[in-house]
């Protein structure tokens, strides 16, 4: 089988399959609006996310497996200890909002989203606010450039490449 094709095939599968999880993810958003801090609704949430950054991780969605994958650290956090407070539900809606409108936007060739990161800063931002987490460090280069990381970061061996961090996205 054509490769090129297995990836196109891959991808459309990618993308029809993150349509349903993010109206998944937006009913677990409208359920935290009816009930205050809901565990199901939050674990409903947090694997929701979990399932479409290690899917587009695994597609090497660059970009929406980063964002998705910052957007759930984020929000694991107030989700587990039944602190996301109502205050942050219009800042998730937003980050939402954001993630469906650029899986509206990957080149369906090549997996990318070639748009300024900008946006996903400021949403992301906002939320760390709202929920009081830190975003996660990004490394040197990046903090110069003042952009997500979108770098891979993969744990090292003890002793190796020191000063690197391993920041989730």
């Amino acid at each position: 089988m054509d490769t090129a094709l297995s990836f196109d095939e891959a991808l459309q599968n990618y993308l029809l399959d993150a349509q349903i999880l993010l109206t998944q993810a937006q009913e677990c958003l409208q359920h935290l609006e009816l009930i205050d801090n809901d565990p199901d609704a939050c674990r409903c949430l947090d694997s929701t996310l979990d399932n479409l950054a290690r899917q587009a991780t695994r597609l090497g969605l660059r970009e929406v497996a980063h964002y998705t994958n910052a957007l759930q650290q984020l929000l694991a956090p107030a989700c587990h200890r039944g602190r996301l407070q109502r205050e942050a539900l219009p800042a998730l809606e937003a980050c939402l909002t954001l993630l469906a409108w650029q899986l509206e936007l990957v080149d369906a060739r090549t997996g990318r989203l070639n748009l300024d990161i900008g946006e996903q800063l400021v949403l992301l931002k906002n939320l760390a606010k709202v929920v009081q987490q830190p975003i996660a460090p990004s490394c040197a280069s990046c903090d110069e450039q003042g952009s997500v990381c979108l770098h891979s970061h993969t744990t090292v061996a003890a002793g190796t490449r020191p000063g690197r961090s391993n920041p989730p996205y």
